[in-house]
């Protein structure tokens, strides 16, 4: 979903002449000593967030902008690319473009306009991953400094807490808009971790021999990847049993079979020889090559390999190095990550149905709430019986996502019933507690924060919902939140790193 803010922020303007000097002029027509009024604007789109600051736009003055490009999928700077800036007015403008950041995150493009008058601001971004227009509206160009000073007024003082791009860029820190959203009443309950059925491999012995691992320190755990040698079964030496002996014996009877299939193919399609014979013959040949080929699969060097049929870990090893095992016998299991069943249980009053879970909430390994319909999981049943000695209803989910959590521990779960409310709503990760209360930083610009007290409602997995304290369309900061808060607490204003 995009969604657009713009706040503008109107900063200092000083006036601080001395008498004698007041009815000094610049050439414009302003008056000596009066600084230029600075604007700023902070623009999210789906994809990036532009901050830009420049001096208010005055006929003949050449303007610079400080255009700060942060990538929202993880909040960094932007350090390849080109930025268009354009101004434009009835179909017709002007524009500048920069091949280059001046500095990772940050472009500086200039104009310098001709005619008054009402404008729309656009930014063009071109990187080596993506392309994103953004524009501002109602952006006035005014014919003297005075004319500017006189509608954008005086700046205001506000206990905004300021963190710069260039500090937010070098941690970990993220942002999420306040949407509404559709909120259902859940059940927290625990659930545990089951392997699905095709997520895990038993590896059987494909003929006798001895075991020789082919991968040093291959132990319980040890993640393989698809096609990997494992293991093999060497049989050389053997007196019975032999791999290389019964591959000769059995290519002998191919290649015998493989002839009289051949000879008697002909004289029965010349009618010679009955179709029964031909039939007896074709059914030996099949046999003949189908174990020749079975005692031929996967065998090099005389030996018979074992590989990883997918990318996984080693589940368990049922034998040693070295040991004789025998054709059948299990030699290794492999399980994957990436595809688990999930099972609650839950008193039977709550009246579960399929009809009625409306979705299923886990905590992985980093205490992160997931959906169990990442991935295109799903919930798969509910049971409808209860017994005796565990008097408890069982929910059933498939989880594709990796879940890098053992088989058979416990995780937090949250299932969701019945009808959902539509609210406001942002992600847990944004709440600040202190005592039983809560609070978020809001974003109100791209380095103005605000520190504020919010009401929560019910938790659905990785969302809150907000009873009071948040709009739709606000910013707020899901990680790095305490260093925001930390900075509000220095007493002091960071200088900034970057030209203004």
């Amino acid at each position: 979903m995009k969604y657009i803010i713009i706040v503008l922020a109107f900063l200092a303007m000083s006036c601080n002449n001395k008498a004698e000097d007041a009815h000094a002029h610049n050439a414009d027509g302003s008056h000596v000593g009066e600084e230029i009024t600075r604007l700023s604007h902070t623009i999210w789109t789906d994809k990036t967030e532009l901050f830009v600051e420049f001096p208010a736009l005055i006929v003949g003055n050449g303007s610079k902008f400080a255009a700060h490009f942060t990538v929202l999928d993880k909040h960094q700077p932007v350090r390849e690319g080109s930025v268009t800036v354009s101004l434009i007015k009835d179909g017709k403008g002007i524009r500048n473009t920069v091949d280059a950041p001046s500095s990772p995150g940050i472009f500086s493009p200039a104009i310098q306009p001709k005619e008054a008058g009402n404008y729309q601001l656009v930014f063009e971004l071109t990187t080596p991953e993506y392309s994103d227009k953004i524009s501002i509206d109602d952006v006035m160009v005014y014919a003297t400094t005075d004319e500017a000073i006189k509608a954008l007024g005086m700046e205001e003082e506000d206990e905004a807490i300021s963190f710069l791009k260039e500090q937010a860029w070098k941690i970990d820190f993220q942002t999420a808009p306040v949407v509404s959203g559709k909120i259902y009443d859940v059940i927290n309950t625990s659930g545990v971790w089951m392997p699905s059925p095709g997520s895990t491999k038993s590896l059987a012995a494909k003929s006798n021999g001895v075991v020789d691992f082919k991968v040093n320190n291959l132990t319980e755990g040890t993640a393989v990847k698809q096609g990997q040698l494992l293991m093999s079964l060497n049989s050389q030496g053997l007196a019975s049993n032999n791999l290389s002996t019964d591959i000769a014996s059995a290519k002998a009877t191919f290649q015998q079979a493989k002839s009289e299939y051949e000879r008697k193919k002909e004289l029965y399609e010349s009618k010679i020889v009955p179709k029964s014979e031909f039939e007896k013959v074709e059914s030996s040949f099949e046999i003949a090559k189908a174990n020749y080929q079975s005692l031929v699969s996967g065998v090099s060097g005389g030996s018979k390999q074992i590989r990883a049929p997918f990318d996984g870990f080693i589940k368990s090893i049922t034998v040693s190095n070295g040991d004789y095992v025998e054709q059948g016998v299990a030699l290794v299991t492999i399980g994957t990550q990436h595809s688990r069943v999930l099972k609650a249980q839950l008193a039977p009053n709550y009246g579960l149905a399929m009809g009625n879970v409306q979705g299923i909430w886990y905590q992985d390994n980093d205490n992160q709430w997931k959906d169990v319909t990442d991935a295109e999981g799903k919930i798969l049943s509910i049971g409808k019986d209860v017994e005796r000695e565990n008097p408890l209803i069982s929910v059933f989910a498939e989880v594709n996502a990796t879940v890098d959590m053992p088989i058979g521990s416990l995780t937090p779960v949250q299932i969701a019933m019945g009808n959902a409310t539509q609210n406001i709503m942002i992600p847990v990760n944004a709440l600040l507690e202190d005592y039983g209360s809560y609070s978020v930083i809001v974003q109100l610009s791209g380095e103005s924060f605000e520190r504020r007290p919010v009401k929560i409602g019910k938790r659905n997995g990785e969302n809150v919902e907000i009873l009071e304290g948040l709009q739709v369309g606000e910013v707020v900061v899901t990680t790095g939140a305490y260093q925001v808060k930390m900075a509000s607490m220095s007493g002091s204003t960071p200088a900034h790193g970057h030209e203004h």
